[in-house]
């Protein structure tokens, strides 16, 4: 039973919402089918012989002073070259770790862990890495796992150089895999990235599972997990503080499975910002699900541009969801344009369809616990809410509702 009452209709809104019942689109059980068979990943069997390379045997000191990037790049070439499935061992200790990528253009091995037991550094200078858009980067590697041990991306003096309005670095990205396939993290901290803690780019079959991400409040920029252009990703089993979004959803994002996610501080889970550009893939089949958000600005949201665009989000469901006073439970914002600028139109050309709301229930930090403000040209169509409970200083919350058509089961 909906309990959002009437909803909030503003004087200058349009309000067009939601009748009954709920039918439970093919999209949903593709995916969550896909993620069931499509996340088998085939790593060399128990049979195999595995080769081992100690980063510190290979001249990488954990003093966390010395930068051992070349060591590391050492231990790279080896396992790459390698027939065998091969690991590169980083043991306890803090190793300073310059920009470095790691290239499988050309490995013959497409089995390689990068077992860490210690602690990567980042240079505390953040004019050293701030500029080069990644700290640690993967590009067109297959079958590579990360697992265990703790990133320090030691962010603190370049957020108080952007919070100082002086003119800095962008930032780098803590650990970044570009044009991948078959990979995993898991059991991976990471701590206090300049900007975006893990990016998955252009990449296939990426399953995540017990990341553990941390960063201020305040911090800017530091998204937990950004997944953009990838399909059949599957983020499980984790806990994300950050000062920006949990997780963002970027555009050409497909198959994307979130489950038992628990975030807090931040910005919430959010598809987007979409619509930038006017040739943009768009995104689909994204299931959030099992999550719990506690005293983010935003819960599960869509945001969009409002410039012209051919981008499209269609076929996400929300599912299992708690909210402990969040400032914007729900919300899709399809006039997203800051301090207006670079938003010529001020219309949205990203269309919305298909998405559901199934079992959220929680607190809301403002009266407005659901708010869909959506393109005025391309309304949101096909949504469905389906028992969403949401109250604000323990009265039912209310709701706003722009330009968007659907149904409450």
């Amino acid at each position: 039973m909906l309990q959002l009452l009437i909803p909030y209709i503003s004087s200058l809104s349009t309000t067009v919402c939601l009748c009954v019942s709920h039918r439970h689109t093919m999209a949903f059980l593709v995916n969550f089918l896909a993620f069931h068979f499509l996340f088998t990943f085939f790593h060399y069997s128990s049979f195999a012989t595995n080769v081992n390379y100690n980063v510190q045997t290979l001249g990488a000191k954990p003093d966390g002073k010395t930068d051992s990037a070349k060591a590391f790049l050492r231990a790279w070439t080896s396992a790459c070259s390698s027939a065998q499935p091969a690991t590169i061992h980083v043991p306890s200790g803090r190793f300073l770790l310059g920009a470095t990528s790691f290239s499988g253009q050309k490995c013959r091995s497409r089995a390689i862990t990068l077992r860490i037991d210690g602690t990567l550094v980042a240079p505390s200078n953040y004019n050293t890495i701030g500029n080069s858009g990644t700290w640690i980067k993967f590009k067109r590697v297959t079958g590579v796992s990360v697992i265990g041990g703790t990133l320090d991306g030691q962010g603190a003096n370049l957020w108080a150089c952007k919070n100082s309005g002086r003119s800095c670095p962008k930032g780098s990205t803590t650990l970044a895999f570009y044009n991948s396939k078959n990979i995993r993290i898991s059991g991976l901290s990471s701590i206090n990235s300049q900007k975006f803690h893990i990016l998955v780019y252009g990449s296939q079959n990426a399953n995540l599972v017990g990341i553990k991400v941390s960063a201020p409040g305040n911090s800017p920029n530091t998204d937990g997990i950004h997944v953009e252009k990838s399909t059949r990703v599957k983020i499980m089993n984790s806990k994300i503080g950050t000062g920006d979004d949990c997780v963002s959803i970027g555009p050409g994002t497909s198959n994307l499975w979130i489950e038992n996610v628990a975030c807090g501080p931040g910005h919430g889970i959010s598809i987007g910002s979409l619509g930038w550009e006017l040739q943009e893939p768009g995104v689909q089949n994204i299931t959030v699900k099992s999550a719990t958000f506690t005293g983010t600005q935003n819960g599960v949201r869509v945001k969009t541009w409002a410039r012209p665009s051919k981008g499209f989000v269609k076929y996400v469901l929300f599912q299992h969801i708690a909210m402990v006073n969040v400032e914007n439970p729900i919300i899709i914002n399809q006039n997203y344009c800051p301090d207006n600028n670079n938003c010529p139109n001020q219309v949205s050309g990203v269309k919305i369809n298909d998405i559901t709301y199934q079992d959220i229930h929680g607190t809301s930090a403002t009266e407005i616990g659901m708010k869909f403000d959506c393109s005025k040209r391309y309304p949101c169509s096909g949504i469905t809410l389906n028992d969403v409970k949401l109250t604000y200083k323990n009265e039912p919350a209310h709701s706003l509702c722009i330009n968007a058509h659907g149904k409450v089961c």
